[in-house]
């Protein structure tokens, strides 16, 4: 499963990751509401958990307005508010589960489990493909023109958030926030070191370029 946890608690926020990590999903962090919306608009995950209470944008009217825009992906709402109204409020929303905090990480991860389930027969995009470039999320492997293409961990996530994207600008602060979880700019040329590796990974020995780069927006993939 790909997730997109919304909580505004760091610690718990890092937590919550690094076991969903290790229980063999991927995880993502947005640590107050309004970065949170804009990941869960911009991104393709399986299940939201979002925290009630967050700075800048509660988590009640992040679900109303996914789904206003047509989002159906299940949202589990995490609250330390569990009275039976609490509850009824955060459902009536557009939550699908509402799980009162303190909590048990193996009954979110069961809870989390069920709603994926729930919506295991949708289509989810498991392969992307630009020009003769294919990334394959269940085998993980990338190949151009039949060759396979060797990529490191951060390089395969950096790729597949481009091709998610293929044809539109993605700028360095929705790779930051995407690929790194950085929610601010740490002022390195860590994009810069891995955009270039990606690019002589993909294009060396190709005619075609597929990576470009769009001065002053950010990068595109297309095939032109």
């Amino acid at each position: 499963m790909k997730i997109l946890i919304i909580e505004d608690d760091q610690e718990a926020a890092s937590f919550l990751k690094k076991a969903f990590d290790e229980a063999g999903h991927a995880a993502d962090v947005a640590v107050d509401g309004e970065a949170g919306f804009a990941m869960a608009d911009g991104g393709s995950y399986d299940v939201y958990i979002i925290d009630r209470m967050l700075p800048r944008r509660d988590g009640l009217s992040i679900i109303a307005d996914l789904r206003a825009d047509g989002d159906t992906t299940p949202a589990l709402i995490l609250s330390a508010l569990g009275e039976v109204d609490d509850r009824v409020t955060g459902l009536r929303a557009g939550g699908d589960d509402y799980l009162t905090k303190p909590y048990a990480f193996s009954e979110l991860l069961a809870r989390v489990e069920v709603l994926n389930r729930r919506v295991g027969s949708r289509d989810v995009e498991t392969s992307y493909r630009a020009g003769d470039l294919e990334l394959d999320r269940l085998s993980h492997t990338v190949r151009r023109a039949g060759q396979e293409i060797l990529l490191q961990p951060r390089e395969f996530r950096l790729l597949e958030y481009l091709m998610r994207h293929a044809g539109q600008v993605v700028t360095r602060t929705m790779l930051l926030e995407h690929v790194w979880d950085y929610h601010f700019d740490p002022q390195t040329n860590v994009i810069d070191v891995h955009i270039s590796r990606l690019r002589g990974k993909i294009e060396k020995g190709f005619d075609k370029p597929l990576l470009h780069t769009i001065r002053g927006a950010g990068y595109m993939l297309r095939a032109d």
